[in-house]
């Protein structure tokens, strides 16, 4: 019964995520790039606060205060303002499937921090996942377009980042804990820019509160929550396997929502990439996977260390 609870829970969280990327495209032109990024961020830090006390959420230490500033900025903030900006011409199909890349960014940046080995896998399944995403970013020929691909491409590569700053605080929060910290930094690091954005921000249309409320509600602080319990009671695998169902999803959502029809080379893109990103999971987890059996009453090691693997997204924020 658990397990089906936190299947549902796992594809949920597919949904979710794979539905901001079309609620961007609505609430980016109203509320503009700096007022969706600070709302967003804004409402999903109250929510995450407000269920804080509930989900035994606790004060962080002063010393962690560091790593939580750099996965605020990498994976909040900067990547907020980079998605919401790209996205004003990107359709969001596109957007996700370039999204899908970040763990490429990951194994690069768990190998400079922490000296990570890199496996054949690895080398082969980025140099498949990185053709992939070529091929979508050239796929659609109009000069707004293609510019506005590399400010998505950027937002992937900060998110690519993230994953692996927060190894340090998984080794010690849970991961909904770390989620907590890291929006509430972010939250914090975009303020200083709000008044750039008033103006745009301040002349929002009803709908596009309603959607950037809903970011923030849902995609954000929702999604979060089940998260944290989907990979409390399924296998990290398993958990983390379900993420190649949201830029399928994306297009899908786009599709029926903002009548995006994604073009032939840009779903054969999406193919190539997540191919890639499994192949660079498999060999990861081929990797970490114990020589012999684990000693009798000692937990697992899913168990005693829950940071997935470098190539799984394991807080992807659409």
């Amino acid at each position: 019964m658990k397990l089906d609870r936190a299947l549902t829970s796992g594809l949920a969280v597919v949904v979710l995520w794979a539905s901001a990327f079309a609620a961007i495209r609505v609430a980016a032109p109203e509320l503009g790039v700096i007022g969706l990024s600070f709302v967003r961020l804004a409402v999903a830090t109250v929510a995450l606060l407000a269920l804080s006390p509930f989900l035994g959420v606790r004060l962080p230490r002063r010393t962690d205060l560091g790593w939580i500033a750099a996965c605020g900025f990498f994976g909040m903030a900067a990547y907020q303002l980079l998605l919401n900006a790209g996205e004003e011409h990107v359709p969001a199909g596109t957007a996700s499937i370039i999204v899908a890349a970040a763990p490429l960014v990951s194994v690069a940046t768990a190998r400079l921090l922490f000296n990570e080995r890199i496996t054949r896998f690895t080398v082969i399944g980025s140099a498949v996942a990185f053709c992939g995403v070529v091929l979508v970013s050239v796929a659609r020929a109009d000069v707004s377009v293609s510019t506005s691909v590399w400010l998505v491409v950027a937002a992937m590569v900060v998110q690519g980042i993230y994953h692996p700053l927060q190894r340090p605080l998984l080794k010690t929060y849970r991961g909904l804990e770390v989620a907590t910290y890291c929006m509430i930094a972010g939250t914090v690091m975009t303020l200083p820019v709000v008044p750039f954005g008033w103006s745009k921000l301040s002349g929002a249309s009803a709908g596009g509160w309603a959607a950037a409320v809903y970011l923030g509600l849902f995609p954000s602080a929702l999604a979060f929550v089940l998260w944290a319990y989907t990979v409390g009671h399924l296998p990290i695998a398993t958990a983390t396997s379900l993420l190649y169902l949201v830029p399928p999803v994306a297009v899908v959502i786009a599709w029926v929502w903002l009548d995006e029809i994604p073009t032939l080379a840009e779903l054969l893109g999406g193919l190539i990439v997540i191919s890639g990103v499994v192949l660079v999971a498999r060999g990861d987890r081929l990797r970490r996977r114990p020589s012999g059996p684990e000693p009798a009453g000692l937990p697992t090691r899913e168990a005693s260390l829950p940071i997935p693997p470098t190539g799984a997204t394991t807080t992807c924020t659409p």
